[in-house]
């Protein structure tokens, strides 16, 4: 037997598509569904940048143990991260790029690594303020350093 529902029963026309009620539930149940994934899937997203500055740091660094081992010296502070890109004047031995891309890489929240050579932490150092751009800081503003 085939089922209708009361209204068409009584007018005897077939319906096509959603009621008003109908698409309102759905759009309830997604809401909810939001307000409860949302918030996972944003810390998730606040510890992918964290980490990928951190690859990012091991990866400069890297970098500069090569540059390094072919000029006898990490380049200065004032040459900066730039040196593993383009060859300082008084780089002689300079065998670069040093990284495969043409620029040196911003940290994941568009701003420049901070590098110091002699480093206060370390040979150099080499850091980013996180999302705030201040020291100190948790989660997404948490800073991240080479010496960590």
């Amino acid at each position: 037997m085939k089922r209708t529902c009361v209204a068409q029963q009584l007018t005897g026309q077939i319906r096509n598509g959603f009621t008003l009620i109908e698409l309102l539930i759905v759009l309830v149940i997604l809401s909810l569904l939001g307000g409860i994934v949302g918030p996972r899937v944003m810390k998730h997203l606040g510890k992918a940048k964290t980490d990928t500055a951190r690859l990012q740091i091991d990866n400069l660094s890297a970098a500069l143990d090569i540059y390094n081992l072919e000029n006898g010296s990490y380049p200065s502070t004032e040459v900066g991260l730039d040196a593993l890109i383009n060859a300082p004047e008084d780089a002689t031995s300079w065998n670069g790029p040093y990284l495969r891309k043409p620029n040196v890489p911003l940290d994941p929240w568009g701003k420049p690594f901070n590098y110091r050579f002699p480093g206060e932490h370390g040979v150099f150092d080499i850091y980013t303020l996180g999302a705030d751009n201040a020291e100190g800081g948790e989660k997404d503003n948490q800073d991240v350093a080479s010496w960590d």
